[in-house]
This record gives structure tokens, C-alpha cells and sequence, in this order.
């Protein structure tokens, strides 16, 4: 179970440094317009004005406590589905 749990871990926060440039832009999408008003009129409008207007380190905004948060969901998750699973197939019939 402890390396499942790790497995699940390091592929959690894997995949959430590789997503956050998307959960960057799916929350200004869902704000619906920047800090002056104007509104985004779809994925590219906001990434094309991110890119102009705050430069690229902006798209990962977040990806410290992203990647920390879903690396510990990731471990708890595998790691109790697997230790279940485990407890589940000695079980006798």
C-alpha cells in the first residue's frame, strides 16, 4: 500500500504542475472579465491577454500549494483504495 500511495502521490502532482496552466486560465474564464472589467470572450482571448498583459509566469499562478494539495490527495486516495483492495482480496470467501 505505501508504494501505491507513493505512486499515487508523485502521478498527482505530476499531472497538477502539468494542468495548471489550464486551471489558470478555466478561473478567468469562470471570473468572466479581468481586474479592469473587461470581459474575456473565450480560453484564447485569456490566454492571449495573460501572455500580453502580465507575461508568462502568471499561467502558474498557484502551482506550489496546486501541486502539494493534490500530491497528499493522490497518496491518501491510492493509498487507502489500495490498502481496502489488500484487505478485501484475504478476506475469506
Amino acid at each position: 500500500p505505501l508504494q501505491v500511495a507513493t505512486c499515487g502521490s508523485f502521478s498527482g502532482g505530476i499531472a497538477a504542475a502539468f494542468t495548471t496552466p489550464l486551471d489558470v486560465v478555466k478561473t478567468r474564464l469562470m471570473l468572466g472579465s479581468d481586474k479592469n472589467g473587461v470581459k474575456y470572450h473565450g480560453a484564447n482571448d485569456v490566454i492571449g491577454r495573460i501572455l500580453k498583459e502580465e507575461g508568462t509566469p502568471v499561467l502558474l499562478s498557484g502551482i506550489q500549494p496546486r501541486v502539494m494539495w493534490i500530491s497528499i490527495g493522490g497518496f491518501v486516495f491510492f493509498g487507502a483504495y489500495e490498502s481496502y483492495r489488500s484487505l478485501l482480496m484475504n478476506f475469506p470467501r
